[in-house]
């Protein structure tokens, strides 16, 4: 009964535990803002560039399914690239 246990075992989270690159975590951003990546400043509150909660949901989620534990809050205290950036890579040296 497979099936069955895994039900009841309730939900698994699959990590896939891919980098997440300063490159990456851009064009993520990129993405979500329907931006060009190079258009994004790395020092620039992304607030004022259109970044909301919704968009910072997507990226949490999006990087925790990639294997980086952070938070909304965490994203949101401090909405700018280079900071998400030393976030990310502390994050996954911890993980090593």
């Amino acid at each position: 009964m497979p099936y069955l246990n895994s039900i009841l075992s309730g939900p698994r989270r699959w990590r896939s535990n891919v980098s997440l690159s300063p490159e990456r975590v851009r064009e993520d951003v990129a993405e979500v803002l329907s931006a060009p990546a190079a258009d994004i400043p790395e020092d620039e509150d992304l607030l004022d560039h259109g970044l909301d909660s919704i968009r910072v949901m997507t990226l949490v989620e999006r990087w925790r399914e990639a294997g980086v534990d952070t938070t909304f809050e965490e994203l949101a205290e401090r909405p700018t690239l280079s900071e998400w950036y030393r976030l990310i890579g502390e994050r996954q040296e911890t993980a090593r």
